[in-house]
């Protein structure tokens, strides 16, 4: 199997944990911290042969995420640490990680403090409420919503906000060239969403090249 997931599974002190160690599962992309769980070496196995990740649980025995759910989660990296009874598992998950629907089940997270995550949540949101009831009510809608109904708007002020970088960058204006940046992020980020595309995409695409 092409770019297999590597790991040494008997250098890992399954003894201390009873045949078990420790596993934190983190988002590749964006670095979240998905889960935690255990895997004994039949899982540890399993998710190397099969590229997905497997653990084993007292309760339930050995399983598959996303098995059930869809929510699989393929896996980038294994890294055991300093004494071998813990893995950090980096993936690239196909949904949520949380039994609740959540991304994460810590509520916590990396995202909470991520500038761009936060933006580009705030511009799906809107987006998704469309501009009926302000249509309604008679109140204009909000830029964000006008540049998702209007294709053409949001194309053209894609193109003005980078030519507007490009004469900050031309001009060694390091104030302007801030404001243009963040100006261009946030279209950038409008015409994504627009087409269907997060910024949790962009960031597994990026993920990925890196490992090229």
């Amino acid at each position: 199997m092409p770019n297999a997931p590597s790991l040494d599974v008997g250098s890992l002190d399954f003894e201390k944990g009873g045949g078990l160690v420790s596993v934190i599962v983190q988002d590749a992309a964006t670095g979240v911290v998905l889960m935690t769980a255990f895997a004994d070496r039949e899982a540890l196995e399993r998710t190397i042969a099969t590229g997905e990740m497997h653990f084993r649980s007292r309760s339930r025995g050995l399983w598959h995420k996303g098995a059930t759910s869809g929510n699989v989660q393929r896996v980038v990296s294994l890294e055991r640490d300093c004494d071998g009874d813990a893995i950090l598992a980096r993936v690239i998950p196909a949904g949520p990680a949380c039994h609740t629907g959540s991304t994460s089940c810590f509520r916590q997270t990396a995202v909470a403090n991520d500038a761009l995550a936060e933006l580009d949540a705030t511009i799906a949101a809107r987006l998704s409420l469309g501009g009926a009831e302000e249509v309604r009510s008679g109140e204009r809608p909000s830029y964000t919503r006008r540049l998702g109904a209007d294709r053409n708007l949001r194309l053209k002020k894609l193109g003005e906000e980078c030519a507007e970088l490009i004469v900050a960058c031309a001009d060694d204006d390091r104030a302007r060239m801030t404001e243009e940046a963040a100006d261009l992020i946030y279209h950038t980020l409008v015409a994504l969403r627009a087409a269907g595309v997060s910024l949790d995409d962009v960031r597994r695409t990026l993920a990925a090249r890196r490992r090229e």
